[in-house]
């Protein structure tokens, strides 16, 4: 029997199905954990999110998601630290440990994700001044995160999200902004989507082991063509152009004994039952990920 405990099963993986079915699929493939998505939780509330996990035996691997930190104006800014106060206790009560933090783009994309915008919005396309509003809001952040108990998780983003998604695009850039804050306050998730192709990865991953800050290790693949929404243009491991195995060895050399989370955006994939997903993304991790562990 091949162990799964370290495996975790992202529910943006089985995108239409519910947290109950998706813990239903985690548990009878034998998977150690799943990472719930907000939208799941708030379906149920946290209470009774927290009791479906524990009473099937599972670990919740990560919270998904808090961030979108870049706005300019003050408003939207006291909304979105609002926002973010609530995920951390959402972690909290579910015995999350990590609360990934994707953090936003530049406010000239508010409205192409229908985010509050201002006219002015549309010409801030600064990007550095973008980068300090995150490092200046995980500084607001991390007191009341630290005090529940719940790292906030930089995730930094492939470089065609830039815009709309994530200002930071490297581990690197992310350890930098973290590096203000202990280790056991703010971390950073090796997503292979996201940074399998940086030229750095391998030091930054060291990097990130030796200080202590790997969050979470997110495994997808890079899949081409890509889709028309970009954003779901991910498979599972093996369908695409990623080297798993030396990904997972770096992060393995780097002292990761944290959960493996399975986090696919992939509209055939959602189409599939739930457990055949599960069972198809354990077999790809059975062959390239757990062995190099």
């Amino acid at each position: 029997m091949t162990d799964l405990g370290r495996l975790s099963l992202n529910t943006a993986t089985c995108k239409p199905y519910t947290l109950a079915e998706c813990v239903a699929a985690a548990k009878g493939a034998g998977l150690g954990a799943v990472g719930p998505w907000r939208d799941r939780v708030q379906e149920v509330g946290t209470e009774t999110a927290a009791r479906l996990i524990t009473d099937a035996g599972l670990r919740v691997s990560t919270l998904c998601r808090g961030g979108f930190i870049t706005a300019r104006d003050d408003a939207t800014a006291e909304k979105a630290l609002a926002d973010n106060l609530g995920a951390i206790d959402e972690a909290a009560a579910l015995g999350s440990r990590e609360l990934v933090m994707v953090v936003g783009g530049l406010p000239a994309a508010y409205g192409l994700m229908d985010m509050p915008h201002r006219p002015e919005d549309a010409a801030d396309k600064d990007l550095v001044a973008a980068r300090q509003r995150v490092a200046d809001r995980i500084g607001q952040l991390v007191p009341y995160a630290s005090d529940k108990g719940v790292r906030l998780a930089l995730e930094p983003m492939n470089p065609l999200f830039t815009a709309d998604r994530g200002v930071l695009t490297t581990i690197g850039q992310s350890l930098d902004v973290a590096a203000d804050h202990p280790a056991e306050a703010v971390g950073v998730v090796v997503d292979t989507y996201h940074v399998w192709w940086d030229p750095d990865l391998e030091a930054s991953i060291a990097r990130a082991g030796r200080e202590g800050r790997i969050s979470s290790y997110q495994i997808c693949d890079w899949t081409l063509p890509l889709a028309a929404n970009t954003l779901n243009s991910r498979g599972f491991p093996g369908d695409g152009y990623i080297d798993f195995p030396t990904i997972t060895r770096w992060v393995a050399e780097a002292g990761y004994t944290g959960d493996i989370e399975v986090e696919i955006f992939n509209e055939s994939i959602w189409a599939m039952p739930a457990e055949e997903t599960v069972r198809t993304f354990a077999d790809r991790y059975a062959d390239l990920v757990l062995p190099y562990l």
